[in-house]
């Protein structure tokens, strides 16, 4: 018989998922004395107090191909996981966004009776918009980030609710973000910082992209600051060994750790999409948005057409039109990706509306969503936090 305690399970797929589950985690930790928390973590949700039962960089792999390569791996993973969740006797399991992984996770433990939330919706909005009925069979409750995204969700009868971003909140509460400052490079030349993503399979896709583009705005423009922003130290040696040499003769830094603090400096950002493109906006940095897919996967993708939205970037899909600059696998060449990112430093005229748009963005967004999560976790388990 176990103790009264009250035991919640948090699986995350990757380091945006990480820093929203840690956020969680000590809200929960704030509201409940006493709780008991576990999963599959990353760095952050070990610093908020969660046990790991397995790091999240076994779950990180993107893409229909990637995805397919890894399986007989996922699906002992996940079978390993179940058994584990099932002996503790949580309260409730939370994935934190990887909907591929958590979902399935998810659908199997609620028929073993178990409750179950699900916070960051799949983008059900951009591509296989059929997933949004498979949710509703797998999950007691779905926590969104985005105020639209309830509304398809509930159509199938899912108890689903908007809580907010915690990067608003977070880049609202600092004050970083810009918004009508006066040029920050007038004392300095002008900085431009280069985002790979935050999968390793990303970095593998983008590293030689970024080092000649690198190379492209070094021969044109001498004077520029460059710098590659990695989200985890580990994806530093990984870089290392794809594209160092490169990275060097350009005279391009590698930064790790500290994207809020390069993007917030930076006149201009060359990002993958993703999670990164979305901290940018709302910090109000100049945004050139690319991706690569594997061939494979883009192929499987857009002839299945299972790709809904025109946009991949967050900032234009959120705001309904073109505010960033994007470009797809071969069009996301150097010299597009360079000369996109100078118009942005050379026509300062073109940041009132993109900050505007930022700002507005801004506040919409930052709705206290660790709390409000929190609060809802708390109310579907007959839970009264503090």
């Amino acid at each position: 018989m176990r103790d009264a305690k009250l035991r919640v399970v948090l699986v995350a797929g990757e380091a945006s998922g990480d820093a929203l589950a840690a956020g969680l985690a000590r809200q929960l930790r704030n509201s409940v004395p006493g709780i008991e928390l576990a999963g599959v973590t990353g760095e952050s949700m070990r610093s908020a107090g969660v046990e790991p039962w397995f790091d999240l960089d076994e779950l990180n792999v993107m893409g229909l191909t990637e995805v397919l390569r890894h399986l007989p791996r996922l699906v002992r993973l996940r079978r390993s996981l179940i058994e584990r969740i099932v002996a503790w006797q949580p309260d409730v399991f939370v994935g934190i966004d990887a909907p591929d992984f958590n979902l399935g996770l998810a659908r199997r433990l609620r028929a073993r009776g178990i409750t179950t939330v699900q916070y960051v919706a799949p983008t059900v909005w951009a591509w296989r918009a059929g997933r949004a009925a498979g949710v509703a069979r797998s999950v007691d409750l779905l926590l969104t980030l985005f105020p639209f995204e309830p509304a398809l969700f509930r159509a199938h009868g899912l108890a689903s609710r908007f809580v907010g971003h915690p990067l608003a909140d977070e880049i609202a509460a600092t004050g970083l973000a810009r918004v009508g400052e006066p040029d920050s490079h007038g004392k300095r030349p002008p900085r431009i910082v280069l985002l790979p993503g935050s999968r390793r399979g990303e970095i593998e896709r983008h590293a030689s992209l970024l080092a000649d583009t690198a190379a492209w705005l070094r021969q044109r423009r001498p004077e520029l600051e460059l710098r590659v922003l990695l989200a985890r130290r580990a994806h530093g040696e990984l870089l290392e060994s794809l594209v160092g040499e490169k990275l060097r003769q350009a005279g391009v830094g590698v930064v790790c750790g500290a994207t809020r603090e390069g993007l917030g400096s930076a006149d201009a950002a060359i990002s993958a999409s993703g999670t990164a493109t979305l901290e940018a906006f709302l910090l109000a940095c100049p945004l050139v948005v690319y991706y690569r897919l594997a061939p494979a996967t883009y192929w499987l993708l857009r002839g299945l057409r299972l790709v809904r939205s025109r946009f991949i970037a967050l900032p234009n899909i959120l705001q309904g039109r073109s505010v960033v600059p994007e470009f797809v696998q071969r069009e996301a060449r150097p010299e597009t990706l360079g000369r996109e990112a100078l118009a942005w430093i050379d026509d300062r005229r073109r940041l009132a509306d993109y900050r505007r748009a930022a700002e507005s963005c801004r506040r919409e967004l930052a709705a206290g969503a660790s709390e409000n999560a929190c609060r809802a976790i708390s109310r579907l388990i007959g839970v009264d936090g503090h």
